[in-house]
């Protein structure tokens, strides 16, 4: 096995990184959160990444976005991702989708994933992503951010509560401010979340919500429900 993995298979075993090898994620979206999440499970190899994201690099999204760079501008970011950790793991397999995710897409660019990651700034593709998780009974980790906060969880269907149950009526502000750190703390969880579930190594956040400040350097981590009036996941 690549000496690359060396470091890791100390802690999950030879067996642990095979898991990784043979498994496929699909991340929403190549921006903030997806860049940290893409570089982690790139770098700890993932054998097959799909990735969808319909925007193309823009010169505000560099403070954040760190698959990308300024000779990239104008580029789809879903292809500008799959050049960038092509050259950081030559050894995966990297399909890029530079569409929207809604519900007649979702299931065609998702694939056969072993699990979703949220790193979406909107919470209409949020839930789509949402009931296509509880449809095909597929794990899912959410993440969001704004200024110096953030928040992730783990989703497994009809285990947990799902995304709906979480934020029932969530709204998306446009053009949320952000620090790229914050992108970083919050998407490294995720990746993290996505290893822990496909190796089964270590605690993970399903039924619970960690919520990270940055300003005072803070960690919470609650406690969630599932809601029986949930129009996802409650009961009929």
């Amino acid at each position: 096995m690549s000496e690359r993995y060396a470091r890791q298979i100390s802690l999950i075993g030879e067996a642990g990184q095979k898991k990784l090898s043979e498994s496929t994620v699909f991340v929403a979206g190549a921006g903030g959160l997806g860049s940290p999440v893409l570089f982690y499970l790139a770098s700890a190899g993932i054998g097959n990444l799909r990735i969808a994201d319909l925007d193309k690099v823009d010169e505000s999204n560099l403070n954040r976005q760190i698959l990308h760079s300024t000779d990239r501008l104008g580029v789809s970011k879903a292809e500008s991702a799959k050049l960038t950790l092509s050259a950081l793991n030559p050894e995966i397999n990297i399909t890029a989708f530079t569409e929207k995710i809604d519900d007649r897409s979702v299931s065609r660019i998702t694939g056969d994933a072993d699990i979703i990651v949220d790193c979406m700034d909107n919470f209409e593709a949020r839930y789509v992503l949402n009931r296509f998780s509880h449809e095909k009974d597929t794990a899912l980790v959410h993440g969001a951010v704004s200024g110096f906060s953030g928040q992730a969880t783990l989703i497994v269907p009809d285990k947990t509560p799902c995304l709906s149950c979480i934020f029932p009526n969530a709204v998306t502000s446009e053009k949320t401010p952000v620090f790229g750190f914050t992108a970083g703390v919050i998407g490294s969880i995720e990746a993290g979340e996505a290893i822990k579930y496909l190796t089964g190594e270590g605690n993970t956040l399903a039924g619970k919500l960690l919520v990270y400040d940055g300003r005072v350097n803070s960690f919470d981590v609650f406690s969630v429900k599932k809601s029986s009036k949930c129009k996802v996941c409650g009961k009929k």
